[in-house]
């Protein structure tokens, strides 16, 4: 898998990209990250990327000509705009779509499909672990670094086949953002973790709770809980899996400042410590998280 970066610090990532599992994957050529200085797709003496708005306001804005200009250099011609745009994410499941055709550049070759040009943006739509999810099953991925006070909305438009924010906060640039992204899709290829599970035993991933919820709606235990309102959520056959949160870890030592592991850990019981993960991961999203629990029927945790 291929990510190209545009931006007008290349040396920022000189280092978020150099630890970890990004590292090794790119080290065993799982992925290839190449940096793009956006200056370098500008023609005047000053190198200049940004401009005042028009109608007027503070800040700069950069302009649309580098950043079309740098993605076409990579070889990469969008066939329409409405073909560029990418659907939704999926609510569980990735949907995996190639949304631009990149076709070969001057060194010539094979005509490549399923490319995606994100644009990093405070305006864009939220970047969540669906989004990772599907940005992983393409061959490409183009991240375009917002800047200053934004970016050339024809860039949005008509270039970019989405844009996407990473929460909702500011930040001076899109640099940070688009490592952030590379090592929250990098992490789901295959053969980038030591263990494969590990993707799938986490926050937001869905998968572990797939058999935890079957196996607890055929216990009485778990039914007597649904009905007196205890984990309402988690028996509701409309409240996808991926909405939880992960549950608690604990390792040794048993007991520490007088803070002890939870028994049931500790027992051996299969079934109870499934049930008591379920439990306490729809407690933690409640807590941290209601907003993912908010409309949702029998949610009332």
């Amino acid at each position: 898998m291929i990510f190209d970066i545009v931006t007008i610090f290349p040396e920022f990532f000189g280092g978020p990209l150099d630890y970890g599992i990004v590292r090794r994957a790119r080290e065993s050529e799982l992925i290839g990250v190449h940096v793009h200085d956006l200056r370098e797709f500008t023609h005047d003496r000053h190198r200049t990327v940004d401009d005042r708005p028009f109608g007027g306001g503070e800040g700069m804005v950069l302009k649309p000509e580098p950043l079309f200009e740098a993605v076409e250099a990579l070889g990469i011609t969008l066939s329409s705009a409405a073909a560029g745009k990418l659907a939704p994410d999926a609510t569980f499941l990735p949907t995996f779509a190639p949304s631009v055709t990149a076709t070969a550049g001057p060194a010539g070759g094979a005509t490549r499909d399923a490319t995606a040009v994100v644009l990093l943006s405070a305006s864009g739509k939220l970047f969540r672990q669906g989004t990772a999810q599907r940005l992983a099953g393409f061959e490409r991925v183009v991240l375009l670094c917002g800047r200053y006070e934004g970016v050339d909305e024809r860039v949005a438009e008509h270039l970019a086949t989405e844009e996407l924010s990473i929460g909702d906060f500011v930040l001076s640039g899109g640099e940070l953002a688009a490592a952030l992204v590379i090592d929250a899709v990098t992490r789901l290829l295959p053969g980038a973790l030591g263990n494969e599970a590990s993707s799938v035993h986490e926050s937001f991933s869905g998968a572990p709770w797939v058999g935890s919820l079957e196996k607890a709606r055929d216990t009485e235990v778990s039914r007597d809980e649904a009905e007196n309102g205890a984990v309402p959520a988690a028996f509701s056959p409309q409240v996808p899996p991926s909405i939880l949160l992960d549950w608690p870890h604990y390792t040794r030592p048993a007991e520490f400042r007088s803070w002890a592991v939870p028994e049931v850990l500790l027992s051996g019981n299969h079934r109870e410590i499934e049930r008591w993960r379920l439990r306490t991961a729809l407690e933690k999203t409640r807590r941290n998280r209601p907003d993912l629990l908010n409309g949702l029927t029998g949610a009332s945790l």
